[in-house]
């Protein structure tokens, strides 16, 4: 059973962050594996170490990235490919689904799995794009996944409860960070981590056809978030209180 796992490194969303002349300005320079990314990575070890196979990351990012699939192999992936960029491309989810579908046309394996979004930019769409390209079964949000001979049921969270949908190999699948508590690297595992293979490639290499017209969407800023309107006080009896709340409810808000 073969498993590729998409990652990657996104900015520590609890350090020290500003927002200067409309750019995102990282004080600390901290950054990390993508949640999402990590349950997917967890996942997909825990399905191996029952079933067997193997389990290998694959991340698309700058050199310094580099410290991030590392991390992933310090969990327990038995090898990664990191797909270098400069770092400066004004890369979206679009040109990112078209360099992991290029790098994914000679492979063979039976489950791709993603993080369903990322930390930074929230988008959650590189997934969907890059099992189009592949033309391959998709399921997003998924909470649990079961490995059943070559076919995966995977219990996906919906907007009115939870589905259980079956995914022949191969296929692709988006995970949520509520779906595991990710293991934390043993220092036999970073150890370890340092002698796994890892496959560098350009993203020139890759030829996947990227150019500026691929690219869908830009950020032109960044602003910070507006503050909120303060709260209501209400004085008086707690009868009178509460049919002024709701009152409020019914007409301004239409909750009630």
């Amino acid at each position: 059973m073969k498993f590729y796992v998409c990652i990657k490194q996104v900015p520590d969303v609890n350090a020290p962050l500003q927002i200067k002349d409309g750019k995102l300005v990282q004080d600390a320079d901290r950054n990390i594996l993508n949640a999402y990314d990590a349950s997917a990575v967890e996942e997909a070890l825990v399905l191996t170490e029952a079933h067997g196979g193997e389990v290998e990351v694959v991340l698309a990012g700058p050199e310094k990235a580099k410290e991030t699939l590392r991390k992933a192999l310090a969990m327990g992936a038995h090898k990664g490919t990191h797909i270098v960029t400069s770092g400066d491309e004004p890369f979206d989810s679009f040109s990112f689904g078209k360099i992991l579908a290029k790098f994914f046309s000679d492979k063979e394996y039976n489950f791709i799995l993603c993080g369903k979004q990322s930390q930074d930019t929230d988008s959650g769409l590189t997934g969907s794009i890059l099992a189009e390209l592949l033309d391959k079964p998709y399921v997003t949000n998924a909470v649990g996944l079961k490995l059943e001979g070559e076919t995966l049921t995977v219990k996906r969270q919906g907007d009115a409860g939870q589905e259980m949908i079956e995914v022949p190999s191969p296929g692709v699948v988006t995970c949520s960070n509520d779906m595991n508590d990710p293991r934390i690297p043993s220092l036999k595992g970073i150890m370890q981590s340092k002698r796994k293979p890892v496959e560098t490639i350009s993203v020139a290499d890759i030829d996947a056809g990227v150019s500026a017209d691929d690219v869908k969407t830009r950020v032109l800023s960044f602003e910070e978030k507006p503050e909120r309107e303060p709260g209501k006080k209400y004085e008086g009896e707690p009868e009178e209180i509460a049919r002024e709340v709701a009152r409020l409810l019914d007409s301004a808000e239409s909750v009630i």
